[in-house]
């Protein structure tokens, strides 16, 4: 019963969220701020997960393919079609549930026990449409661009690895990568993303915008909004997959 209540209020907070969506004079200030946060502040963190990860997956895929029988070219196949349709969309979304969905649960949780939310209401505005819309679309918007920072960094971190290490040259990494390269695999990895910044932004400002118990419950709503949004990620990823692969 529990789970059923939360999920009503969600949904109920989501539906608040979309007919607020036209009010655009309300939260046209702060959606800018938030796409600065989102998207701006988020691409170092974002280059270097990406960089790593390409780099990892070029020196294990070298190390496990270490055959006279199979060519170079395919090590380069392997990283970018695997950072294109899975690593970067899925990492990066894990490491922005952790910065971006924490910020904004705590953002809101902390307005919401000092009061703010409630004053803003006091006066005539629209929480939702002031607060919680901008956060959700700056998500929906900003995710898909990290995911091609995610992506470039990625492949230009395996051409690297591939090359100080010796195992992998350049041109024989780029031979494997175009000729394997389709671009709904790229379609793909832009749509998990448009899903992965509605789940984590979305779930951030129902639990922060929900919080209660002061100072103690702040920290519990950004513990729950960092675990779910990565839960939830997952299983949206398992999903997306399931239907569109």
């Amino acid at each position: 019963m529990h789970y059923l209540t939360e999920l009503g209020k969600y949904s109920s907070l989501l539906y608040q969220a979309l007919r607020s969506s036209t009010e655009f004079s309300t939260y046209r200030k702060n959606l800018f701020q938030e796409l600065v946060k989102v998207g701006y502040d988020s691409v170092p963190i974002i280059m270097l997960t990406g960089i790593f990860t390409g780099s990892v997956m070029t020196l294990q895929s070298a190390y496990q393919l270490q055959s006279a029988f199979i060519p170079l070219s395919t090590i380069g196949a392997i990283v970018s079609e695997s950072i294109l349709i899975e690593l970067a969309a899925v990492i990066s979304s894990l490491v922005l549930a952790g910065k971006v969905g924490a910020r904004v649960a705590t953002e809101l949780g902390t307005m919401r026990v000092s009061e703010q939310i409630d004053a803003l209401e006091s006066m005539g505005f629209n929480s939702v449409s002031f607060l919680v819309v901008p956060r959700v679309l700056a998500g929906i918007l900003m995710f898909p661009v990290l995911y091609i920072v995610a992506s470039v960094c990625g492949i230009t971190g395996g051409i690297a690895a591939g090359f100080f290490s010796g195992q992998v040259p350049p041109a024989d990494f780029l031979q494997g990568a175009r000729m394997y390269f389709y671009p709904w695999n790229v379609i793909f990895g832009f749509t998990k993303m448009i899903v992965f910044g509605f789940i984590i932004t979305s779930v951030a400002c129902y639990k922060g915008y929900f919080a209660k118990g002061g100072a103690e419950g702040v920290g519990k709503s950004t513990t729950d909004a960092t675990v779910l949004g990565c839960i939830l990620v997952l299983l949206a990823d398992f999903l997306l997959a399931a239907l569109l692969l």
